[in-house]
């Protein structure tokens, strides 16, 4: 019987064990990369998305930290005011002196102009009649206007109104009301000086006005 050694041909020769191990090497460093690389890439996801919800947390906080500093106060005020003025024109012929009350709402349009509605009571008293112990008749006047601030000065503003004012004794009529007005006003006060024309049916006066009134927001 003939043995053969297969040996020799069974077993690789040195340069393709080398091959061979060289090659399982390689895919082992190539299994270890590509895990580095998932964890790696695992980890930057993690990072990833601890960065994105940090940085939503951050927009929101700055931006409803903005939100609430930008936020501008309430426009709306709402001044109580005690009237006094000297009648003019035809109406200095039946009386000296004015007194009455109004209420402005205010509407501040911006830091420097704001739009009035004026409503309220004036009545000017009656004077002598001279020569007799008799007062002229009373006049009141119930005013309605619309009008603006301009502030030209911190504090201090030009002013002007127009509207109707309704007399209100029997038969009175129904005044047209022009209004240039400079005032004072903060918070609190709003302290102004004004003269108010009243006109129409052929018999037209005024007053000169001092309003002061306390202010609040509504």
């Amino acid at each position: 019987m003939i043995y053969l050694n297969l040996r020799p041909y069974l077993t690789p020769p040195p340069y393709l064990r080398n091959y061979a191990n060289g090659k399982v090497f390689v895919m082992r460093q190539v299994y270890n990369n590509v895990q580095f690389l998932s964890k790696t890439n695992n980890t930057m996801k993690q990072l990833t998305k601890w960065v994105a919800s940090a940085a939503t947390a951050a927009a929101i906080f700055f931006a409803v930290n903005a939100d609430a500093q930008t936020t501008a106060p309430n426009p709306w005020r709402l001044g109580i005011g005690l009237e006094a003025g000297i009648p003019t024109g035809n109406a200095k012929n039946i009386s000296s002196i004015e007194l009455g009350g109004t209420a402005r709402l205010q509407y501040d349009a911006s830091d420097h102009f704001a739009w009035t509605l004026t409503s309220g009571y004036y009545n000017m008293f009656g004077k002598d009649i001279p020569g007799t112990d008799t007062k002229y008749q009373s006049l009141g006047i119930v005013p309605l206007k619309v009008g603006m601030k301009a502030f030209f000065a911190p504090q201090f503003y030009f002013g002007a109104e127009a509207g109707a004012g309704f007399e209100t004794i029997s038969g009175g009529n129904t005044k047209l009301i022009l209004s240039p007005a400079l005032g004072f006003a903060n918070k609190t006060w709003d302290i102004g000086v004004r003269y108010e024309n009243f006109s129409g049916q052929d018999n037209s006066y005024g007053l000169a006005g001092l309003r002061v009134a306390y202010a609040f927001g509504l």
